[in-house]
């Protein structure tokens, strides 16, 4: 059951899988929410029928993986009490309350407009509407704010004095503006608002592919093209600045991320764009880089000096080998990205934009890449402050419940079995819900009675009514027969 893993790796394993699973559906919350506050704006503002009916199929989506999200981050907020009680115990007095922060302020906020969001089209006012559309994607943000605050603390501790081998705050502006939370919460924001334009992107390119031109198919591509051509650059020029601040801060973590040994004190350091970090040889294997680059581009110096890992006790080095390559996996989803939206710019331009079929397989293909970019990055972080749970302070084993590796394997298969099963359930309804596409609503809306509305209370996901087994055919696909 164990495979010879110890408890603590254990452990580590199932809160990366589970807070895996987890992030991707905030993320996706995170993103629609402010499109469908853009969305009904734009219906307000022009009374488009096209963008009411967007927004109604969009909720849709924004309502199942909000609910997911929030089963998941319950589950997972378990864990701090179940495998790793001694990291609450001594660290609590920080987390805590940033983490009741969120909910006092997120979640009361978007649990307070979400119904009115989901079943008050017909029950409020247009501006009524729109405000609680509004208050849920400012709740979503409020809840990120908190979250990546509380992380980031403890990758970059701040703000607090030891007692009693105990951290106690000491003041609370510093400890919630910890030096790389403004570079992780705009990196994190950013990369949320492109996994939702990738999804937006790619459901819109599928439409296209099967030889849909409505408005409704036309205006998602396009709204989410611009998006994406407006955040892919934006995202590489922050994470430039959040690797910066990494270096200043967490140096191991930055050396890890390079491959980089021997602090460089005659020549600039290379960029390695292939390689295999060694932790036993103490070498990045097979390494093809370009000399100089990195030194340029951490340093803006050709010459700038680097600290290697060598200049870390060996216990202090993260992996490097699994740093290396998620970071890689990252910016490479990142060029990408680039590329997805420089393409779209010079189809537009050539009046190619909605029949370029290399476009939009292109499209298609890249709506995956903004939760692996997010993945990738989140486990550069992570695994990369390894082996501290706070950076410099508490190391992760010592923060480790005291449970057998028996214990922590057996929980492991479970939640593997049951996320794989509730959770792929989830995903696959997702995916069938962006297989019909959008729909032309407009003219047939629906009124919700009270026992709808009384039943939705009961089950939030109600808010669904569609069958989805079969899908029906549009006219644009019919004529085309």
């Amino acid at each position: 059951m164990t495979l010879g893993l110890t408890a603590l790796e254990l452990a580590r394993i199932q809160f990366a899988f589970t807070v895996s699973f987890h992030i991707i559906f905030p993320a996706i919350s995170i993103g629609l929410a402010s499109f469908l506050a853009i969305l009904e704006w734009r219906w307000l503002k022009t009374k488009n029928p096209i963008f009411q009916d967007l927004f109604k199929f969009w909720v849709k989506i924004f309502a199942v993986a909000f609910g997911m999200g929030v089963v998941s981050g319950v589950v997972m907020s378990y864990q701090f009490g179940t495998n790793w009680s001694e990291f609450s115990r001594v660290a609590g007095s920080v987390t805590g309350p940033l983490l009741a922060y969120e909910v006092l302020t997120a979640f009361f906020l978007e649990a307070g407009f979400l119904g009115i969001m989901l079943f008050g089209w017909n029950r409020v006012g247009p501006r009524a509407h729109f405000f609680s559309t509004l208050m849920v994607a400012v709740g979503t943000c409020i809840s990120m704010f908190w979250i990546l605050s509380s992380n980031s603390w403890m990758q970059t501790p701040q703000g607090f004095a030891i007692e009693n081998g105990l951290i106690v705050p000491q003041d609370w502006v510093a400890i919630v503006f910890n030096p790389s939370f403004p570079y992780r919460l705009a990196h994190m924001a950013m990369a949320a608002f492109l996994v939702s334009a990738l999804l937006v992107a790619s459901t819109a390119a599928w439409h296209l592919i099967k030889g849909r031109r409505d408005p409704l198919v036309k205006t998602s591509f396009s709204m989410a093209m611009w998006l994406i051509l407006a955040l892919a650059p934006l995202q590489i020029f922050v994470g430039d600045m959040h690797g910066l601040n990494t270096l200043e801060h967490q140096p191991a973590k930055l050396a890890a991320m390079e491959g980089h040994w021997e602090t460089n004190h005659d020549e600039g350091m290379p960029l390695y764009l292939f390689g295999i970090p060694d932790m036993q040889a103490e070498e990045t294997k097979y390494a093809i880089g370009i000399p100089k680059l990195g030194s340029l581009i951490l340093t803006h110096s050709m010459d700038g000096k680097v600290t290697g890992l060598k200049d870390f006790a060996p216990e202090d080095r993260p992996n490097s080998l699994v740093v290396f390559w998620s970071f890689r996996i990252m910016v490479g989803m990142g060029m990408l990205m680039l590329l997805l939206a420089l393409w779209g710019l010079w189809s537009r331009t050539r009046g190619r934009f909605y029949e370029s079929r290399g476009l939009h397989r292109f499209a298609l293909i890249m709506g995956p890449s903004g939760f692996l970019a997010m993945l990738a990055g989140w486990f550069t972080t992570e695994v990369g402050r390894q082996p501290w749970v706070v950076y410099g302070i508490m190391r992760t084993k010592d923060a480790l419940s005291p449970v057998s590796a028996e214990q922590v394997g057996l929980t492991l298969i479970i939640f593997v079995v049951v996320y794989c099963v509730v959770f792929g359930v989830g995903i696959f309804y997702m995916l069938r819900l962006m297989h019909r596409g959008p729909e032309f609503i407009h003219s047939r809306p629906h009124h919700e009675s009270d026992s709808d509305v009384v039943q939705a209370s009961r089950r939030p996901l109600s808010s669904i009514r569609e069958r989805i087994e079969e899908v029906p055919e549009h006219p644009d696909q019919e004529d085309k027969k």
